[in-house]
């Protein structure tokens, strides 16, 4: 035990040493968003969009409780992540993102959406409910790495997230972008190396070599899937789609994802940043999901009465060696970290340069704004440990769900308006504001209805709303799709836009890839 902890102090000590080293990369806002003038190589803005796409979140929350409840076809949803969510998204956003971004000089989602359909309204809402729905989701990852460590090394898990929330802000608030995506790249590489271990161990790991054994011999058996607890709202194979469909899709439309594409340097980064970052979803997903689905071998340890979030952790105990269970500690932490500094760098910057700038003191010199941004990342980080903290004491929301009603929220609203704003040149201001707001109504009426269906309508609404939240893949699904098909039809009965508008958005002469 003695030397897991002293790679975790490594690990703690490399962080604050690129906090230091990137310190004098932070000076104006250009440089803490998008890392200066150039941008990012191809491998560093994969990396950065790998390491925030894949966090505790998935290790612990999806591929404990997908895992088991699936099997091994949970596998699916990381191979979708790596196809849809990273190949295709890549292929279809990047370049168009990059181009148009540039465009209209733009740094931030909701910057984007006032300069590409001509509304400070749309940039003002946009952005609060941004800072608002990355809450619970950065919320999940503390609570994820809570799970673990409490379970594996014993260590209170509201000591661990101080202590990571302590890291995650230095660094954010020293390096800004440029610290991030440095650290992403270091944490990247941990994140390989420590899935490919991870699936070692446990392929070799007793339980697993001879029940393979069994099931090779007699291919009639599975021990692969326990019988699913949600088939009173919907069918397994229904429920594993909508997995896949937002953890694949939701992506496309996430601030701190999309903001990837925003600083990557060329052409040539774009080609590499599609290879890299498909290969390394494809690893990360893949790993991730096949040791959760590996579960249903352990039936000694991991019961169908046991919580989906301490699934991995327990049987990391049983399975991972001492000297290797510091490695996978930091391979989910890498992931975490990553994931929590993008995700606060996202909600910061829509703050500070989208309501601080654009509403409450627009002659802010951007020296002002760089010290309000770096502030409001202590603020999100210490929001979210906070509710992180309240969640794991009173049990409000299971880790895998926090997460998909902000993903799933967050897409809804913006996946019809940016999508296709970067496609289409039809897209109207009054269909994005109907995306937005009949996305938000219906994310609310579906939790109430699935709670309700589950429960019936003698539960309380309390009951109601747990129950609904359990839900919130499918909930998300439906919106993005509700999303896309509102922005489509509203779009083509109301009036185009300008073409003033128009002609700066997609401003060819402008193009840098």
């Amino acid at each position: 035990m003695v030397i897991d902890y002293i790679i975790l102090a490594l690990y703690a000590v490399s962080m604050v040493v690129i906090a230091v080293v990137t310190r004098n990369r932070s000076k104006s806002v250009n440089d803490f968003l998008l890392a200066g003038k150039k941008g990012l190589n191809g491998w560093m803005s994969a990396f950065a969009y790998g390491t925030t796409y894949f966090s505790a979140v998935i290790f612990i929350g999806y591929a404990g409780n997908f895992g088991r409840q699936y099997g091994l076809a949970s596998v699916w949803i990381g191979i979708a992540n790596a196809i849809l969510g990273s190949l295709i998204a890549w292929m279809v956003l990047a370049k168009r993102t990059k181009n148009m971004t540039t465009a209209l000089g733009v740094k931030t989602m909701p910057e984007f959406f006032e300069k590409r359909y001509g509304s400070r309204n749309l940039k003002l809402v946009s952005a609060v409910i941004i800072f608002i729905f990355l809450i619970p989701y950065s919320a999940s990852v503390y609570n994820g790495l809570s799970s673990l460590f409490g379970i594996v090394f014993g260590i209170p898990g509201w000591v661990i997230m101080l202590i990571l929330a302590g890291l995650t802000a230095m660094y954010l608030f020293f390096g800004g972008y440029f610290a991030t995506a440095l650290s992403d790249f270091v944490q990247g590489i941990i994140m390989l190396i420590g899935v490919v271990l991870m699936v070692f161990c446990f392929m070799n790991h007793e339980n697993v070599q001879w029940n393979l054994s069994e099931l090779v011999s007699n291919p009639e058996l599975n021990w692969f899937t326990f019988e699913s607890e949600h088939t009173g709202i919907y069918g397994n194979t229904a429920s594993l789609m909508s997995l896949i469909l937002l953890t694949s899709f939701g992506v496309w439309a996430l601030p701190q994802t999309i903001h990837k594409y925003y600083a990557i340097r060329d052409k040539k980064a774009i080609m590499q940043g599609t290879v890299v970052s498909t290969v390394f979803a494809l690893i990360i997903g893949f790993g991730a999901y096949f040791t959760g689905a590996l579960s249903g071998l352990f039936p000694d340890i991991v019961t169908k009465e046991m919580a989906g979030d301490n699934v991995i952790p327990t049987m990391l105990i049983h399975v991972i060696p001492a000297g290797l269970m510091g490695i996978i500690a930091v391979l989910i932490l890498s992931a975490s970290m990553s994931t929590l500094s993008s995700v606060s760098l996202a909600s910061a910057s829509v703050v500070a340069v989208d309501i601080y700038k654009g509403k409450i003191k627009e002659n802010a010199s951007d020296k002002q704004v760089n010290i309000t941004m770096k502030a409001l990342c202590l603020v999100f980080v210490a929001i979210s440990v906070i509710l992180a903290i309240l969640n794991e004491k009173f049990g409000i929301a299971a880790i895998a769900y926090m997460m998909g009603i902000s993903w799933g929220t967050l897409a809804g609203c913006f996946i019809g308006p940016y999508v296709l704003g970067v496609i289409w040149k039809r897209v109207t201001k009054s269909a994005v504001w109907t995306s937005i707001i009949s996305s938000l109504v219906l994310t609310v009426a579906l939790i109430i209805f699935f709670g309700y269906h589950k429960n019936g309508f003698d539960c309380t609404f309390g009951q109601a709303i747990g129950t609904g939240v359990g839900c919130s893949p499918m909930i998300g699904v439906i919106c993005m799709a509700f999303s896309v098909v509102i922005t489509v039809v509203v779009s083509l009965f109301t009036k185009a836009p300008s073409e003033e508008i128009i002609n700066s958005a997609f401003d060819k002469e402008k193009a840098v890839v």
